[in-house]
């Protein structure tokens, strides 16, 4: 390898890191934002070798994600992948997180459908508040359960 070219792969290394260092980014979104810019060889060799290096996984953008989202949202599990997808990420690789920590995220998806049926019960009927959660991509199973603890608390 000559030394121009290991000199553009180092360059498009460092624009990455300092893309990714403001705010952790998928591997997608690293090929979009300087597929413009940057040679596509090059892109690719910088690309890999920071995965090799660990600055891009998937995966790990994929957890840090579901836990802002757990901290910060109440959303179901169809919402959660919806914003993964629009970021980019491979069907297989969320799929495979979602199988992995389908327990957590099922309870999680419970209890964020009862934190909105308390919320909204205050302002809305039950059946709307049914509707709602159904258009927002929630299981059965989680609006049954948050449907129960409803009833049982009124």
């Amino acid at each position: 390898m000559d030394l121009e070219r290991l000199k553009q792969i180092d360059d498009a290394k460092t624009k990455l890191l300092k893309y990714i260092m403001y705010k952790k980014r998928t591997e997608n979104e690293l090929r979009t934002k300087f597929s413009n810019t940057i040679d596509d060889n090059i892109l690719e060799e910088a690309i890999q070798e920071l995965k090799e290096l660990g600055y891009i996984d998937d995966f790990n953008y994929i957890e840090r994600a579901i836990n802002e989202f757990i901290a910060l949202k109440n959303m179901s599990i169809k919402e959660m992948k919806y914003k993964l997808y629009s970021k980019g990420l491979k069907e297989d690789v969320i799929d495979d997180y979602f199988s992995k920590n389908n327990d957590e995220c099922r309870e999680y998806e419970e209890k964020s459908a009862q934190n909105i049926f308390m919320k909204k019960s205050k302002t809305m009927e039950k059946q709307d508040i049914v509707m709602y959660l159904r258009k927002k991509g929630y299981m059965g199973d989680s609006i049954k359960n948050a449907e129960s603890i409803y009833d049982g608390n009124n």
